[in-house]
């Protein structure tokens, strides 16, 4: 049995209907990301948006955005 050398854009041209195929689009699209490496620097970002807020501190803001204005 002789097996012709596959390119590596056949490989994963077929990969992906294959898993699109068995997974659907969406869960494709989710299992390829894990593989991508993201940008910029978390913990930075992190720091510009949290700063030194508590848990406590958080947690209140988020249930303030919460609450349905009194218009």
């Amino acid at each position: 049995m002789t097996t012709e050398m596959a390119s590596v854009a056949q490989i994963t041209t077929r990969a992906l209907a294959i898993l699109s195929r068995e997974l659907g689009p969406v869960n494709t699209a989710r299992f390829i990301n894990q593989f991508s490496v993201g940008s910029g620097d978390y913990t930075q970002e992190r720091d510009s948006i949290i700063g030194n807020l508590t848990v406590a501190e958080i947690v209140a803001e988020i249930k303030k955005q919460r609450k349905p204005s009194s218009d």
